[in-house]
């Protein structure tokens, strides 16, 4: 499924961070919702769910991490079966200055990293909710895959681009709240 624009935002409850997934629509608005994700906190082992609505009945992808504790480990993400469609893992030496991710999907391998290092430094000293963070993913080729654009809310929410259609529309969610996730920490 290929679905070239989107928005995350992010909901905090007392125990989990909820993110809804929303279609774009061509005039920039919103959309119907294309999924709904819930974060448990302080998991051992991360794993994030997305579901149809929030009824939370019908689990339709999910990512999930393959070690307990492990700085440079990858996640896995599934389609509703269970089936691997996508991998992605931050890349933590490259990370200590600017966040990078590595990525996979079905006839594409890329790397996505924070746009600017300005921003990027001022965040691992700072504590200034209104920085905006920016991540641009390249394929292997050098051509755009995606991109992740956060703007400052009250709660944060996230633009995300697709400019390539090789790129399934729940690998891209996954990697964005998944970015939002492994960034709180």
């Amino acid at each position: 499924m290929y679905l070239p624009r989107f928005f995350v935002k992010q909901k905090f409850a007392m125990t989990t961070n909820r993110y809804d997934i929303v279609e774009a629509t061509p005039d920039g608005g919103e959309g119907k919702l294309m999924a709904l994700a819930q974060q448990k906190r302080l998991a051992f082992k991360e794993e994030v769910t997305f579901y149809t609505d929030d009824t939370k009945v019908r689990p339709v992808f999910s990512f999930k991490a393959r070690k307990r504790i492990d700085l440079n480990s990858g996640y896995d993400i599934y389609d509703e079966s269970r089936q691997q469609i996508g991998f992605f893992r931050k890349d933590f030496g490259a990370s200590l200055l600017r966040s990078t991710f590595h990525v996979e999907g079905p006839g594409f391998t890329g790397t996505g990293q924070e746009r600017s290092q300005l921003v990027a430094i001022l965040r691992r000293f700072t504590d200034l909710p209104f920085l905006s963070v920016h991540f641009d993913f390249l394929s292997a080729e050098g051509t755009p895959l995606m991109s992740v654009d956060r703007q400052f809310k009250l709660r944060d929410r996230y633009t995300v681009e697709v400019p390539d259609s090789r790129v399934d529309f729940r690998v891209a969610a996954a990697i964005a709240v998944g970015l939002d996730a492994l960034m709180q920490r």
